[in-house]
């Protein structure tokens, strides 16, 4: 039988005296951390803070370890242990970019500073303090982006059939969002959109819309960053005055669309002005790709591009361009000058004689002065018109699929422009739709039968002239 000895009060009270210090003294070093409640936000290239504080306040300047990290605790941002930096645990992209701001560290504050802040910093990171046993952790978001000026928005005055209204703006990153909308909130398509980077990776935007519609009295353009949520808007009004100059500039180009020369016969694509790799239908009037292997087999000759036969030097001209399997082909067409470079690799910019609009990888596009603009289309055309006005120095298209206008280009011409069609890549071909039409002096002759037959008339020769013009004109 075992002897049980009672323990005396003394050896009792003892304990309880030396349970209840070490309670004490864990309830007095118990500590949390706190990071910033909002993400914290800061432009590519500047300099971010990524703060955290231990509560109750508390010196941290002898804690056992400071330590920010991504993720997971291995992907450290950076490491202060024993009172010094542990540059051996820190990631290999934060080397030389990372320093610890301990001004505050008396009052239990602490930060990391990175500097020349890159994309990939975006996201959640973590601060770890430690000491002895007991550590704590907060969470906090860093987000790479920067909200860039209140857009400016001008009236550029009655263009292609409408008011050409401009938004710009700058200091944005990362790549904005435009929108116009009318009063109601309603969206209004864009006639085109360019971008532009600078070298500190901000984007600027400049936008236009040709606004036809004489009832619309106000619009707002808004520009919108997706990684913080925000945006910055402002509206315009549209002056009484000029939409009445819309209405009466509208009527002006209906009555000069009916009287406009057109082709006195169509015109097909020169097969000796195509690049090997496109082959030219029978009736030259349709140009597709080989299926080869070949790589640039002839880089002399003009490189996948086909010219049309007859030139354009003075008068208006309208045609149409079918595309079958243009999704995810890339493509281009509308005129060039009759003596432009077309050999080896080149670019189609109006500097070098070239007005089209086309399909690349990154989607829909227009050279301008300032580069490659990107085009806003509703819809993907499987028809392109294409109103060349040479006299008034205007070039324009229109996808045929929507009724809807995708670019224009206004210059001064000199020379000869020639239908131009480009297939780059894809299964893409092209149709060339084009018809004899009613001239000048031939409506002159017609002109006392009356507009109601004039239009009939042009209903049974000039379909696809008729057509182009409710397009244009509505």
């Amino acid at each position: 039988m075992g002897i049980y000895c009672k323990p005396s009060v003394l050896f009792q009270d003892s304990y309880l005296l030396v349970l209840t210090q070490l309670l004490c003294w864990v309830t007095t070093k118990g500590f949390r951390v706190f990071g910033p409640s909002d993400p914290v936000v800061v432009a590519p290239g500047r300099e971010a803070i990524l703060p955290c504080s231990v509560s109750p306040a508390m010196s941290v300047e002898n804690m056992e370890e400071l330590r920010w990290f991504r993720t997971r605790f291995s992907e450290a941002v950076f490491v202060y242990r024993d009172q010094e930096e542990q540059k051996e645990e820190q990631m290999i992209e934060y080397s030389l970019r990372t320093s610890l701001v301990k001004d505050q560290f008396h009052e239990g504050k602490a930060a990391v500073r990175i500097q020349n802040v890159q994309e990939s910093d975006s996201g959640i990171h973590v601060c770890h303090f430690k000491q002895g046993v007991l550590y704590e952790e907060a969470i906090l978001e860093l987000k790479v982006a920067a909200m860039g000026s209140t857009p400016e928005v001008y009236i550029k005055g009655p263009e292609d059939g409408g008011v050409c209204v401009v938004c710009m703006t700058s200091g944005w990153y990362p790549e904005p969002q435009v929108h116009w909308r009318d009063s109601t909130g309603e969206d209004l398509p864009a006639s085109s959109e360019t971008l532009h980077e600078d070298a500190e990776g901000l984007f600027s935007t400049e936008t236009s819309l040709v606004l036809r519609d004489s009832s619309v009295r106000n619009v707002a353009c808004s520009i919108f960053n997706p990684v913080l949520g925000q945006e910055k808007a402002i509206a315009i009004v549209i002056p009484g005055a000029l939409r009445e100059e819309l209405d009466r500039r509208k009527a002006t180009y209906n009555r000069a669309w009916r009287k406009a020369q057109l082709y006195a016969g169509t015109f097909t694509l020169d097969p000796a002005s195509a690049h090997p790799t496109l082959v030219i239908s029978q009736d030259r009037m349709r140009v597709t790709r080989k299926d080869t292997n070949e790589l640039f087999r002839v880089l002399s000759i003009d490189l996948f591009s086909v010219l049309g036969t007859k030139g354009i030097s003075s008068g208006r001209y309208y045609w149409e361009v079918k595309l079958a399997n243009g999704e995810g082909s890339k493509w281009s067409l509308g005129v060039c000058r009759e003596v432009v470079e077309r050999k080896d690799f080149y670019f189609e910019s109006p500097e070098k004689g070239f007005w089209t609009v086309g399909q690349s990888s990154c989607g829909y596009f227009a050279y301008v002065e300032r580069g490659r603009a990107s085009l806003s289309i509703r819809q993907a055309p499987q028809s392109v018109g294409v109103f060349v006005d040479y006299d008034e120095g205007e070039i324009s298209f229109y996808n045929m699929s929507d009724m809807s206008h995708i670019f224009s280009y206004e210059a001064s011409f000199s020379g000869t422009l020639l239908p131009y069609f480009r297939l780059k890549s894809g299964n893409v071909s092209m149709t060339v739709s084009t018809m004899a039409c009613v001239s000048e002096g031939q409506e002159g002759e017609e002109g006392e039968k009356g507009e109601e037959q004039e239009e009939g008339k042009e209903g049974e020769e000039c379909q696809l002239l008729s057509h182009a013009r409710d397009t244009l004109f509505p």
